[in-house]
C-alpha cells in the first residue's frame, strides 16, 4: 500500500489505501464528534462558525476556532515536508513516518482519556485535526491526488460529476476508466460509513469512548507492517523455489 509510488501505483494499491484510511477518518469522525461535540476529519464548518464569531465581533471565540484550521494545515504541511525531505531515503519508506505519527497521536488521545493529563477538548480536537492534516496529505500526494479520505464533500461532487459522464458516451468513450474511478469513490464512502458505524457502535454501547481510536490506530499500524511483511514472504518463496 505504501510501497507503490508514483508511476508504479495501480488501482488495486489506492483501493487499499482507499479502504483502509477512510475507514480510520469514519472512526475518527465520529469518536471526535461523540467525545467533544467537534468536528475533528474537516474543517470547513470550522471556518463558517470562525468568520461568523469575528463578524459578531466574539473574537477570543473565533480564535479557537482558527485553531482548529491551522492544526489541520499544519498537519498537512508536516506530512508533505516530512515525505519529501525522506523520499529519497532507501531505508525507511517516506509514507510510513506520517502515518506513524498518526498512529502515535491517536494512541496518545486515548492513553490521556483514562488518565487525568488535564487534556482539554479543545486540544484533543487540535490533535485530531492534525492528525486528519497529515492522512489527507500523503494519502493525496502517494495516490497523486486520486484518493482522499477525511472527508466526503469533494467525493461527492467528484461522484456526481462521474455518474453524469456515463450518459454521454461519446463526450467520454473510456467507460471503463470512469466506472473504476467511480468504484473507488464507492469504496471510500463505504469505508467511511462502517468506520463511522463501528467507531459510533464501540463508543456508546460497547462503552469504550476514546479508547475507540486504539482501534484507529491499530489498522494503521497493521497497514504499515502490510508491505514489507509481504515482501518478506515473497522473498522467502523465492529463496525457497530455487
Amino acid at each position: 500500500m505504501f510501497r507503490h509510488q508514483g508511476k508504479s501505483r495501480t488501482f488495486k494499491h489506492n483501493l487499499r489505501i482507499a479502504t483502509i484510511l477512510s475507514f480510520v477518518a469514519g472512526i475518527v469522525n465520529v469518536s471526535g464528534f461523540l467525545a467533544i461535540k467537534q468536528l475533528t476529519t474537516n474543517v470547513t464548518g470550522h471556518f463558517a462558525l470562525f468568520i461568523n464569531d469575528f463578524a459578531h465581533f466574539k473574537f477570543w471565540v473565533g480564535t479557537v476556532y482558527l485553531l482548529y484550521i491551522l492544526s489541520f494545515l499544519l498537519g498537512s504541511f508536516s506530512a508533505n515536508f516530512l515525505v519529501e525531505k525522506y523520499k529519497g531515503n532507501t531505508k525507511i519508506n517516506a509514507y510510513v513516518i506520517p502515518t506513524a505519527i498518526e498512529s502515535f497521536i491517536l494512541i496518545a488521545i486515548a492513553v490521556m482519556s483514562n488518565y487525568n493529563f488535564g487534556i482539554t477538548d479543545n486540544t484533543i480536537a487540535c490533535l485530531l485535526l492534525f492528525a486528519m492534516g497529515l492522512q489527507n496529505s500523503y494519502v493525496t500526494k502517494i495516490s497523486n491526488a486520486v484518493v482522499r479520505t477525511t472527508h466526503l464533500t469533494g467525493l461527492f461532487t467528484d461522484l456526481g460529476i462521474e455518474l453524469s459522464q456515463l450518459f454521454f458516451p461519446k463526450s467520454y468513450p473510456d467507460r471503463s476508466k470512469i466506472k473504476t474511478t467511480i468504484a473507488l469513490r464507492v469504496v471510500i464512502i463505504c469505508g467511511f460509513f462502517m468506520g463511522g458505524l463501528i467507531g459510533g457502535f464501540f463508543f456508546s454501547e460497547i462503552n469504550l469512548q476514546l479508547n475507540t481510536l486504539l482501534i484507529a490506530a491499530s489498522v494503521l499500524l497493521i497497514s504499515m507492517l502490510y508491505d514489507p511483511f509481504k515482501f518478506k514472504i515473497i522473498t522467502t518463496k523465492r529463496k525457497y523455489h530455487h
